[in-house]
């Protein structure tokens, strides 16, 4: 479960990684962790709340001048890659995204390429400043932002395009692209990126594989440890692994990669990233319905596997609740021609005085329009004639398509516009999802002050 309250801050191996019984295979991972702290000094490391909210750094070194001019000296370009002085410069790296967690760095890094990595961390691993990788801080737990006075090292002017194999669908790049950059890119050689997310416009994909994010089309693509090929890490003491294994089939010896994949940056930071992207779809379809129980909920979701296979892509569920709040907050989200259940041919799972307890959002990928359009078509039909779903539309155009994903890809930015936020993001079994929400609604019952909404 990720937790909205900050409870430890992500400064490479210098957080609880001497907890790890590393495999003795692993001997760069493993040196550079004994050189950062040898064993006396590993012993009493931590950087988590002891009591109350007081937290400790007594092994760390605030950052000075002197080493401001050290960073000037590794950085190709001093006056674009670091910014120190006021704190309205440095807010947006030391605030996080729901405006929650606020750090105190002085000095944000933004090195050009691997070799300025490596050279920040081996002169903080040899002073012992902390540091925090960032990528497009737009991580909903506090991960990416410091808590005292730590370097923060910003991968944001890493953001070359290296390569992209049309043939095999491979893409090389480095860490600091921006995922919309990277979808836009791909489509114009006809492959997509295995994941997407509501905040494409701003996260940027080694963020992405350091918190192993999941996205939109998780049910089709799988999780990032599923479609990263090869990395390229800096490990905290400066040493460069290189992990940039291009070929889709390497069944040699330890594959290392995952080590880092969801590691948030404990392990090292990632520079550069080996994706492998299918290629783009030449149909979809898109589909809003509305269900009067979690019970029809699960029902849908067994319909849509065996009725729609190997195009479905994405099973999205959002409650009554968030629909609700979304059309609260921002008057006219909730698509056009569907907010009114009167009109001819409008459904009415978006009809605000009948807004349904559970709408989902399906959408099936596929290669051939005709085919995929009967199956989604025949999905729809069998759900409405048994009972499963209230009601349901397809949307009619990519337009409206992209209205549908809109209004899926409000719920975090809405959310966090009405004041402060607790997100639990859990992963549990289908089955229990909606008793976890309803027993949170339970004990909520007597607070005025909070909405508990879920999606």
């Amino acid at each position: 479960m990720n937790v909205n309250i900050k409870n430890g801050v992500h400064l490479l191996s210098w957080n609880s990684i001497h907890r790890y019984k590393l495999n003795s295979h692993m001997t760069s991972i493993y040196s550079s962790l004994s050189e950062t702290f040898p064993a006396k000094k590993r012993k009493g490391v931590a950087f988590f709340c002891t009591k109350g909210n007081i937290l400790s750094n007594n092994n760390l070194k605030s950052p000075n001048s002197k080493d401001a001019e050290a960073f000037q000296s590794i950085l190709n370009d001093p006056n674009g890659s670091i910014i120190t002085g006021k704190p309205s410069d440095l807010e947006k790296y030391n605030i996080d995204w729901l405006r929650k967690h606020v750090g105190k760095s002085k000095i944000v890094l933004k090195p050009q390429t691997t070799e300025e990595v490596s050279s920040i961390l081996s002169y903080c691993n040899e002073h012992h400043i902390g540091v925090v990788p960032q990528a497009g801080n737009t991580g909903l737990v506090g991960g990416s932002v410091p808590i005292f006075d730590e370097v923060i090292v910003s991968l944001e002017a890493m953001n070359k395009t290296i390569s992209f194999d049309e043939i095999n669908g491979i893409l090389v790049c480095e860490s600091g692209c921006v995922l919309q950059n990277l979808h836009d890119y791909v489509a114009s050689k006809k492959h997509l990126i295995p994941i997407d997310l509501g905040s494409k416009g701003t996260c940027m994909i080694g963020g992405n594989v350091s918190t192993n994010a999941g996205g939109q089309y998780f049910y089709r693509f799988g999780s990032l440890h599923a479609n990263v090929l090869g990395l390229e890490i800096v490990l905290a003491n400066g040493t460069v692994l290189d992990l940039m294994n291009t070929n889709r089939k390497d069944n040699t010896g330890y594959d290392l990669k995952h080590l880092f994949i969801g590691a948030e940056g404990t392990l090292g930071i990632v520079t550069k990233v080996v994706l492998s992207c299918p290629r783009l779809p030449k149909s979809r379809n898109v589909a809003l319905i509305g269900c009067n129980s979690f019970e029809a909920v699960q029902k849908a979701l067994s319909l849509a596997k065996e009725e729609l296979g190997e195009t479905l892509a994405a099973f999205e569920l959002m409650d009554g609740d968030i629909l609700r709040l979304i059309e609260e907050t921002v008057p006219g989200k909730l698509p056009e021609c569907f907010v009114d259940g009167s009109r001819s041919g409008a459904c009415s799972v978006l009809n605000l005085s009948n807004i349904s307890p559970f709408c989902l959002l399906v959408e099936t990928l596929g290669s051939n329009e005709e085919h995929d359009s009967l199956k989604m078509d025949r999905f729809l039909e069998l759900g409405l004639e048994h009972d499963i779903f209230q009601d349901g539309t397809l949307a009619q155009d990519g337009k409206q398509i992209q209205e549908f994903w809109s209004l899926r890809e409000s719920c975090n930015p809405v959310t966090a516009s009405n004041g402060y936020v607790y997100k639990y993001d859990i992963s549990i079994p289908i089955t229990d999802f909606s008793d976890i929400v309803m027993d949170m609604k339970k004990h909520l019952l007597d607070r005025t002050d909070v909405i508990c909404v879920s999606w």
